[in-house]
């Protein structure tokens, strides 16, 4: 039920990127795709790089992992979207999802998605270590251990439907901010999630090969301006 459930959220979220965004070939990222494991890029005049990671080890490994970002344009000082998950057969270990905000912690969208993240209570919250604290809202979702079908429903139906909004409203933000501000910011993001420890520790254990694994996380996963 669990990669069943995922698995058709990546579909709906893969539409919704085909239906708002061009999809594109990013340089450099057809080393990473393979058997196995998938990375696609999209953008449009408001979202400059999206970006859906896909690592399907469930017949070796026993793990499935999903990882979604976008960035919007460099003149637009709106949140980033982000959606990442791993799961085993029978529980989802991991699932976070935030609106996460750059040169405004206030921004309306941020905000937007602080209100809507307040319907879902994890059935176990897992706690943020500091480089996260940085750059996530204070919505942001951190779930562990999702058993119930009830329960990954709900989080899948948020971050499509989070997405949805995201992708129609992201353009409401166009030309509000400086192009350097908005570099600055975006970078600061990326620095910090490059901090992220548990990133190429989950990749290696997916079975992906180290020197790919190294060369994805530097260049590949949050590539700065």
């Amino acid at each position: 039920m669990i990669w069943e459930k995922l698995i058709q959220c990546k579909d709906n979220i893969v539409a919704l990127l085909d239906q708002h965004c061009v999809e594109y070939q990013e340089d450099g990222m057809h080393k990473f795709n393979n058997t196995g494991w998938i990375n696609r890029t999209w953008r449009n005049d408001n979202v400059r790089r999206a970006h859906i990671d896909v690592v399907d080890a469930r017949d070796t490994k026993g793990l499935w992992m999903m990882h979604v970002c976008l960035f919007p344009e460099l003149t637009n000082g709106g949140p980033i979207y982000g959606f990442d998950v791993i799961a085993g057969k029978n529980k989802v270990t991991g699932a976070f999802h935030d609106f996460s905000p750059l040169l405004n912690k206030q921004h309306a969208l941020t905000q937007w998605f602080v209100d809507s993240a307040k319907s879902y209570q994890p059935s176990k919250a897992r706690e943020l270590p500091d480089w996260a604290k940085a750059i996530f809202s204070g919505g942001m979702i951190a779930a562990g251990n999702i058993q119930e079908e009830q329960e990954l429903t709900q989080v899948c139906n948020m971050a499509e439907n989070n997405l949805n909004h995201y992708l129609q409203h992201i353009g409401d933000y166009k030309n509000d901010s400086s192009r350097e501000d908005v570099i600055s910011a975006q970078n600061y993001y990326c620095e910090h999630q490059m901090k992220n420890p548990h990133t190429p520790r989950v990749m290696l254990s997916l079975g992906l090969p180290e020197d790919l694994v190294k060369i994805f996380v530097a260049e590949n996963l949050f590539p700065k301006v």
